[in-house]
C-alpha cells in the first residue's frame, strides 16, 4: 500500500485490516476458499498480499477473470514478486482453457510470459518452473512451447532440487514416446524422496498407461499406506480406473469422497471430478 494511503487510515483501521488478512489467510489455507474471500472482499484498503490473496481466492472458486483482474493489481504494486507473477499466469492459463477460439492465444501468451517472468525474478521457485515445463510441453512451438525449451527448463528444475529434476526429465522423456527411460526417471525421483505420495502417484498413474494394472494398483496402494485420505490419490486412482475400465463401482467411491473434500490449489478441479462422476453414471 502506498504510504499516502498509510497516513490516511487510522490506526485502528490498519491494525483491524491486518487481522482480517490473517483471518483471510487462515481460511485459504484450511481451504475455506469462500470464507476467505468474504473477508478480503469486504477490506476497505488492499495491498499487493491482499488484492493476491483476493485473486486466489477467486481462481479457486473458478472465477478466472476475477482472478486475473485481482492479480494484475498485486502484480502493478508488486511487480517484483515471483509468486504472485505466476499465480497471474495461472489465471491466464486457465482463461486460455475456457477461452473462444479467437482469444486463446491471447489468453496463452500472457500465461507463457508471467511464468517466465516468475522464473526471471526467482530461479529457484520450483511452482513456477514446474508449471513453465508444462506450458512447454502441452502448447505448440508458434505459442512458446516446444522439447527444447523444456529441456532446458528440466535442467533448470534439476539444479534447484534433484528429485523434483528426475520428475520433470519423465515428463519430458515420456512426452518422447521414451518410455524406458520416463520409467527410469520416476523410479530415481522415488528413492530420493521415498516419503513423497505424490512419487507413487505418478509412478502409478504412468504403469496404468503402460497396462501394468497389477504394479500400478500396489503403488497406488503404497501412496494409500502414506496418506490415505490425501484427495488427489482419490482423484488420480479414479480418473486410471475409468481410463482402464475397471473397478468402476470403486472409482465412483473415490469420486463423491474427493468432492466432500477440501482441494487445494495443486489438485484437480471438482469440475472435472463431476465430469468423470457424470459420465461413470451415465449423464
Amino acid at each position: 500500500m502506498k504510504l499516502l494511503s498509510f497516513l490516511l487510515v487510522p490506526g485502528s483501521l490498519l491494525w483491524l485490516g491486518a487481522a482480517d488478512l490473517e483471518e483471510a489467510h487462515r481460511l485459504y489455507n484450511l481451504c475455506d476458499f469462500e470464507g476467505s474471500l468474504k473477508i478480503i472482499r469486504e477490506l476497505p484498503h488492499k495491498d499487493a498480499a491482499g488484492y493476491a490473496l483476493l485473486g486466489q481466492d477467486y481462481f479457486m472458486t473458478g472465477e478466472y477473470k476475477k482472478a486475473a483482474d485481482a492479480l494484475e493489481k498485486a502484480v502493478a504494486l508488486a511487480p517484483r514478486n515471483s509468486d504472485y507473477v505466476m499465480w497471474l499466469g495461472r489465471a491466464y492459463g486457465r482463461r486460455a482453457e475456457t477461452a473462444s477460439p479467437f482469444s486463446v492465444m491471447g489468453q496463452a501468451s500472457k500465461a507463457r510470459q508471467h511464468f517466465e517472468r516468475a522464473v526471471d525474478l526467482n530461479p529457484r521457485n520450483i511452482d513456477a518452473l514446474n508449471d513453465l515445463l508444462e506450458y512447454q510441453l502441452e502448447a505448440p512451438g508458434f505459442m512458446g512451447g516446444g522439447l527444447d525449451k523444456a529441456k532446458a527448463t528440466v535442467a533448470r528444475i534439476s539444479q534447484v532440487d534433484p528429485a523434483e529434476g528426475y520428475w520433470a526429465q519423465s515428463e519430458l522423456d515420456e512426452k518422447r514416446k521414451e518410455m524406458g527411460s520416463a520409467e527410469e526417471h520416476l523410479r530415481r525421483a522415488l528413492e530420493l524422496n521415498p516419503q513423497n505420495v505424490g512419487r507413487f502417484i505418478a509412478l502409478a498413474r504412468f504403469l496404468a498407461k503402460q497396462g501394468r494394472f497389477q504394479e500400478s494398483d500396489q503403488n497406488f496402494a503404497r501412496a494409500e499406506q502414506l496418506a490415505p485420505d490425501y484427495p488427489k490419490l482419490m482423484y488420480v486412482r479414479a480418473d486410471v480406473y475409468v481410463k482402464s475400465g475397471r473397478n468402476l463401482d470403486v472409482a465412483k467411491d473415490l469420486l463423491k469422497r474427493y468432492l466432500t473434500c477440501a482441494v487445494g490449489p495443486e489438485d484437480p478441479p471438482k469440475a472435472e471430478a463431476r465430469k468423470l462422476l457424470r459420465r461413470l453414471e451415465g449423464g
